[in-house]
């Protein structure tokens, strides 16, 4: 027979959304401005970044694998598409496909080592996150690029329901993860990642090719990056050669927070925007407060330590 508990997702997929009600609910009710649409708002825009980055860092994480590249290859993607804009005259459309491109093929290089020299995800993107930003340095000679084409900054550009405004980058990082979440749940491809992610032998020996998916996942991941370069340069106005450093660890954070187990095969890809979500409501809600950064960097910290707490023990029970 089954019952209200068999109906009900799994508790990891649940508690990213009630950690986001409960954690809305405490800043409603001690701080005065939190609940208005304005402010909702900001915190949708100020965490599009790390959020496209989370869907790379999701996708790769479901495959057992993990990315500490991913913040500096986004700011690599950032200056190659301003400066390619800035120093050559190029159109900002074939700029951002440079940018993108460039993102891609950090994504490749790092599928390729760990496909096809069987490295661990973890040394191969330690490895190109040192790359990464030494190229972005050398690149543009640790300079900020201000003269950014509008075409580029077109996402930072906002529109209003009432009298809140929306970031089109917002839209497009919603619309990224529906597209996501469909093709994870809905297509053979996106069932693939979960299956090499579960069990990558039994998956290789029913027939799918778990290197091209692991390759694949890691392209598109890159792929993601640059998109999140491009938002980075609408929200920012500007190429910056010193950002990305801690995008890594917030992508990461936001990845855990959402349910995704950090050993692969379990996850959906909307529990990671609401871990993004959760993470930028508890630093807006705790500067509303007067909270000192650090403490908003310690309270993150804990969530996390307590997110795969969870994940261990509730793979634990399940066995």
């Amino acid at each position: 027979m089954t019952t209200l508990k068999d109906k009900l997702p799994p508790v990891s997929q649940l508690g990213p959304f009630i950690a986001l009600a409960i954690a809305c609910t405490i800043f409603g009710l001690t701080t005065d401005n939190f609940f208005s649409g304005a402010n909702f708002a900001l915190i949708l825009q100020q965490v599009m970044v790390v959020g496209v980055i989370a869907i790379g860092q999701t996708l790769i994480i479901l495959t057992a694998g993990i990315d500490l590249s991913c913040g500096m290859v986004m700011a690599l993607g950032s200056i190659v598409m301003t400066k390619v804009a800035e120093d050559f005259g190029i159109p900002a459309p074939l700029a951002i496909l440079l940018g993108i491109a460039v993102t891609a093929g950090f994504g490749l290089v790092n599928g390729l080592l760990v496909t096809r020299i069987k490295l661990p995800p973890f040394i191969v993107t330690l490895g190109t996150f040192n790359i990464a930003f030494a190229i972005t340095q050398l690149y543009s000679g640790a300079q900020t690029v201000t003269s950014v084409p509008d075409a580029m900054l077109w996402l930072g550009n906002t529109f209003r329901i009432g009298d809140t405004p929306i970031a089109y980058g917002t839209v497009l990082m919603v619309l990224l993860y529906l597209g996501v979440w469909f093709w994870l749940r809905d297509t053979p491809s996106g069932r693939h990642v979960y299956a090499v992610g579960n069990n990558p032998e039994a998956t290789r020996l029913v027939g799918i090719p778990t290197d091209r998916v692991l390759l694949g996942v890691y392209v598109l991941a890159g792929a993601f990056y640059g998109v999140a370069s491009l938002l980075a340069v609408a929200r920012t106005g500007v190429g910056d050669p010193n950002a990305g450093q801690t995008e890594n660890l917030d992508a990461i954070t936001a990845v855990v927070l959402g349910g995704t187990s950090l050993f692969g095969g379990r996850g959906v890809i909307l529990g990671t925007l609401a871990g993004a979500i959760v993470v930028g409501v508890l630093r807006n809600g705790l500067t509303l407060m007067g909270v000192s950064s650090v403490y908003q960097v310690l309270i993150t910290g804990i969530l996390v330590i307590i997110a795969v707490t969870v994940d261990q023990l509730s793979r634990k029970g399940a066995r």
